[in-house]
């Protein structure tokens, strides 16, 4: 029996978007009370818990990941009685509730900021990041921000530029200051209080600055740039050298992990976008001190052929030591893998050969709303555009509203998500109507059902969800491992191509294991795998 305390390790995390899983009010945004109404529906799919993004009160310039007040919920989404009585409900189902943190950087409709900004001494002048320009007006250094044009802006009332790593109203707190550190770690606990389970982190590398404010230096030619921004993005020619990922970070993480420990069985994971974020990810989440785990891009990027997937497991593998990864396909601010992987494939096989590879994976698993759906990237129209990050670099960069449309529960005009005649605020996708929960529920096999069939599986057999695992050669065109735990050993083989493959199995097996959906067949020693397939087999 798994001890409850760590139920994350291995854990599978729904992610929810609020704005756009339920609308139970009728007003064509999703709200808390609509994601209570539907939690029977998140825990039939057998995950452990959910991670609930931005529902803080806001200004709702990046959709709440612009936070005004961290203690309150945004009247858009309903009240603090709202949140506490979906709390109640997932824990009466067993699911465990994460939230959203966004601590680097607050709305500049913040109290904090509003004072900040005010002039050079009051109380928490120095609680964000300020600098004098240099002698000619520009800004203090050559820092770009994420979401486009320099990282700084120029506030006349100090006659100094304050710094965001993402939107001018987005601006970064100084966490040199530990007043500062130690507010947020405050805010943290009042969540914590009320019973939530744990913490996705934003942004979790950017929390510390360079203090001498020094220049990036640019990508070498030929070199890879970051995953952490489209490639149209001028943020990708920089060496994320001083304006992320600092060594001091590492000891404010030792403070929140004190802060979690003094509340067992919750748990954090941080989001990591990086120059090198599988380092990161080992550095931040090795030794028990930090973070519990972490995620980077590697897997929500365009590349995914066996050979990169090996690639980013031996990596992660070599780096590992003690560390934990949450592994991701999706999540609400990349394209889904549906389309970022399978645009060329069959829709409906390749989304489940992609899951049976990611709930074989050591660690812990992140599942956007939707991706059970094997829903597609949506097409949002110019005009319909909600995201800033999307209208600045169109049309290279579309924005991320096309992995936001709302949630198609059934094969009607607004998908069931919100009232009918009401327009919610992104447009339901047309493409997504006939994959709506109602239309998949029945069907055997559909993506949801063998979402559900994957999950059951994998909790089943614990070498699955927290075993070590050893990559097997299988040849270039498929991806193979073994999972092993206390005497359990699986081969697990993985085919997401279009075209059938065959391999020599790397060992001895005693038999298939059965109960998840997929087909394969074996000849002696010569494995056979149909188009996006997998097979799993018990080692001795």
């Amino acid at each position: 029996m798994q001890d409850n305390t760590l139920w994350w390790r291995g854990g599978v995390i729904y992610q929810i978007y609020p704005r756009s899983f339920m609308d139970a009010n009728g007003d064509g945004i999703g709200d808390l009370t609509g994601i209570t109404e539907k939690l029977d529906y998140v825990a039939s799919l057998g995950v452990d818990g959910i991670w609930l993004s931005p529902f803080f009160t806001s200004p709702m310039l990046d959709f709440g990941y612009d936070v005004s007040d961290y203690r309150d919920v945004d009247p858009m989404f309903g009240t603090l009685e709202d949140f506490k009585a979906l709390l109640t409900r997932a824990h009466a189902l067993g699911l465990k509730v994460m939230i959203d943190q966004v601590i680097s950087h607050t709305s500049d409709q913040h109290p904090w900021f509003q004072e900040s900004r005010a002039d050079r001494t009051n109380a928490r002048a120095d609680w964000y990041v300020w600098a004098d320009p240099k002698p000619d007006g520009t800004p203090p250094n050559n820092w770009l921000s994420i979401f486009g044009g320099p990282a700084w802006t120029f506030d006349p009332r100090r006659r100094q530029y304050y710094l965001h790593n993402f939107l001018t109203s987005q601006p970064d707190l100084n966490f040199h200051h530990p007043e500062v550190r130690a507010a947020q770690l405050d805010n943290m606990r009042f969540w914590l209080e009320l019973g939530v389970d744990g913490f996705r982190l934003d942004t979790v590398n950017f929390y510390f600055h360079d203090a001498e404010l020094r220049d990036n230096p640019p990508v070498p030619e030929g070199e890879a740039k970051t995953l952490g921004a489209p490639e149209a993005n001028p943020y990708t020619w920089q060496r994320h050298v001083y304006d992320l990922s600092r060594p001091e970070n590492l000891d404010f993480l030792r403070e929140l992990r004190a802060l979690m420990d003094e509340y067992p069985g919750t748990t954090t994971v941080g989001e990591i976008g990086d120059d090198n974020p599988l380092e990161r990810m080992a550095e931040y989440t090795a030794g028990g001190d930090k973070l519990h785990m972490a995620y980077t891009f590697d897997l929500l990027n365009a590349p995914h052929s066996a050979a990169y997937l090996r690639e980013v497991i031996e990596r992660f593998q070599r780096l590992a030591g003690d560390a934990w990864p949450c592994w991701a396909l999706s999540n609400h601010d990349v394209v889904r893998s549906a389309t970022r992987w399978g645009a060329d494939e069959d829709p409906l096989a390749y989304p489940k050969a992609a899951l049976a590879m990611l709930f074989s994976l050591r660690g812990s698993v992140c599942l956007y709303q939707g991706e059970e759906l094997g829903l597609p990237e949506a097409e949002v129209p110019f005009e319909r555009l909600q995201d800033p990050y999307g209208k600045v670099l169109w049309p290279a960069f579309k924005g991320r509203d096309g992995c936001r449309t709302p949630m198609p529960w059934e094969n009607s005009a607004n998908g069931g998500f919100t009232a009918p005649g009401v327009e919610p605020w992104l447009p339901v996708e047309a493409r997504h109507l006939p994959l709506s929960v109602a239309r998949q529920e029945d069907d055997s096999a559909s993506v949801l059902n063998a979402t559900r069939r994957l999950l059951a599986f994998r909790a089943r057999h614990p070498a699955l969800f927290d075993g070590e695992l050893r990559l097997v050669d299988v040849g270039d065109a498929l991806l193979g491992f073994v999972r092993e735990r206390a005497g359990e050993r699986i081969l697990c083989l993985f085919n997401l191509t279009a075209e059938p493959r065959e391999t020599r199995l790397p060992l001895a097996v005693d038999h298939a294991l059965e109960g998840h959906g997929f087909t394969a067949s074996l000849d002696g020693d010569t494995l056979r795998l149909p188009a996006y397939q997998a097979a799993w087999f018990a080692v001795s």
